[in-house]
């Protein structure tokens, strides 16, 4: 029996962890908000008003196999850095290593490093970057950081000597070379590209498909489409900082691992 191919947080990582339920970003495609939709768990209009898990900043951790990724399902704001100050020195202070994956402000990438900065070398930022526009940044995720607050985060933590990656998943417009160029001097890991995942069924589920997104969807589908992202594919295939989500790997013939959270 063929094993299963990993998909989404496993590609990056064995476990994961979260603090809240609900994000502020309230990212227009964002696959926890239609999860907890799906199953009924809030209304449309209440995600961007997360709520603190009772008990999980003061978790006890032991030292697990492989890497945490934290968060997954929300990010790390002004709102909850103390509560994910806490919770991210108990993951180190155990032995683990982290990926710390946000759409990052500057005021919080400035009390993490500071926090935990004699743990960095078990610790790896991966700040989502999907375009250098300001206006496509905020159609799509209305109540995330400006691209501004998201390199000056990237220069800061690369600046206190972290490892640094960026996240490109999805990218949002026909322009991912911008933000491949502007990020690279900053990143010591990797640049991660990926096509939006489920799209439309997404945006259906989350109360935000109209006839503007339906547009701006069909206009992603277009830059997203196979011949483009296999042209997006041949500038980069030999770049050594460039990395491929699943749903290129897909597209342009890459071998996608069975194996959780090898970060390739």
């Amino acid at each position: 029996m063929d094993k299963k191919k990993v998909f989404g947080t496993k590609e990056w990582s064995s476990s994961s962890f979260n603090l809240q339920f609900g994000c502020e970003n309230n990212c227009k495609f964002c696959y926890a908000r239609a999860m907890a939709l799906r199953h009924k768990k809030i209304t449309p209009d209440a995600w961007n008003k997360p709520i603190l898990i009772s008990g999980r900043e003061t978790h006890k951790f032991g030292k697990r196999k492989g890497t945490i990724m934290f968060p997954t399902t929300h990010d790390i704001t002004l709102s909850n850095v103390d509560q994910a100050t806490h919770a991210l020195l108990g993951m180190l202070d155990a032995g683990n290593r982290v990926l710390i994956v946000s759409k990052p402000r500057i005021e919080v990438i400035d009390n993490l490093t500071a926090a935990c900065f004699m743990h960095k070398d078990r610790i790896l930022f991966r700040f989502t970057i999907g375009s250098t526009n300001e206006s496509v940044l905020k159609f799509w995720e209305p109540g995330a950081p400006t691209f501004a607050h998201r390199m000056g985060s990237l220069q800061l933590a690369h600046a206190r000597g972290f490892d640094t990656s960026v996240s490109m998943e999805p990218y949002l417009d026909d322009r991912p070379e911008e933000v491949v160029e502007a990020v690279r001097p900053f990143v010591t890991n990797a640049i991660w590209i990926g096509k939006a995942n489920f799209l439309i069924e997404r945006l259906k589920m989350n109360g935000e498909w109209n006839d503007f997104s339906a547009n701006e969807a069909a206009n992603m589908a277009q830059f997203q489409s196979d011949k483009n992202v296999k042209a997006l594919y041949a500038r980069y295939k030999d770049d050594p900082k460039v990395k491929w989500k699943e749903s290129i790997k897909k597209v342009v013939g890459i071998e996608v691992p069975t194996e959780k959270g090898l970060d390739v």
